[in-house]
C-alpha cells in the first residue's frame, strides 16, 4: 500500500505525460513540415469551397514572435527575452506552484500540465529553430472578429488554448457547484 505522499506525488506527476505526448506530438509535426516543404508552401487544403480556400489548410509558415504577430515591431535584441527568459520563467514559477502546492483539481492538473507542453513545445523551437516557430494549421475564419482566416498554428498552440481554456472553466464551475446544478 502507497503513503499518502507517495500517491500525492503520483498524482501530481501523472500528468505531466500529457506534457510529454504535446511536446512529442509537436515537434514530430513541426519536423515533418519542415523536413519536407518549404517555408511559404501551402501543402494541404481541406474541404475546399467555391472560391478555391480551404476551410482547414496545412501550410508552412515561421513566426518569430507571438500570436497575432504580437512583438513584430520590437527589436530584435529585445526578442530574446520576452519570448525565450519570460517564459521559461514563468514556466518554472507554474510548475514550482503545481508542485508545491495542493488546491488543484485533477483537471486542473492536467489542464496545467497541457499548458506546460506547449509552452515547452514553442520554447523548442523559439530556442533551436533560427527561422522561428513552425506555424503548419490555417482555419478560415470567414471575416469573423475581421481575420479571413485565422492566425496559423501548431498543436503547442492548441494544446496551450484548448487547456486555458479547461483551466478557467474550471475554475468557474467548482466540483461543489457541479454536484449541487445535478440535485
Amino acid at each position: 500500500m502507497m503513503s499518502g505522499d507517495r500517491m500525492l506525488l503520483r498524482e501530481k506527476l501523472a500528468p505531466f505525460l500529457l506534457t510529454a505526448v504535446v511536446i512529442i506530438i509537436d515537434q514530430v509535426t513541426k519536423s515533418l513540415i519542415a523536413a519536407n516543404w518549404p517555408i511559404g508552401a501551402i501543402i494541404k487544403k481541406l474541404f475546399v469551397d467555391e472560391s478555391g480556400d480551404g476551410l482547414l489548410e496545412i501550410w508552412h509558415v515561421r513566426n518569430k514572435v507571438v500570436a497575432f504577430s504580437i512583438g513584430r515591431d520590437l527589436p530584435e535584441s529585445v526578442r530574446p527575452f520576452l519570448f525565450i527568459v519570460l517564459p521559461l520563467v514563468v514556466l518554472g514559477f507554474l510548475i514550482w506552484y503545481y508542485m508545491t502546492s495542493s488546491e488543484f483539481t485533477r483537471l486542473q492538473r492536467w489542464a496545467i500540465a497541457g499548458i506546460v507542453g506547449g509552452g515547452l513545445g514553442n520554447l523548442t523551437d523559439r530556442i533551436l529553430r533560427p527561422d522561428g516557430v513552425v506555424d503548419f494549421i490555417s482555419v478560415k475564419f470567414y471575416g469573423l472578429f475581421g481575420f479571413e482566416r485565422w492566425p496559423t498554428f501548431n498543436v503547442a498552440d492548441s494544446s496551450v488554448v484548448v487547456c486555458v481554456l479547461l483551466w478557467l472553466l474550471s475554475i468557474l464551475i467548482s466540483p461543489n457547484e457541479w454536484r449541487s446544478k445535478k440535485k
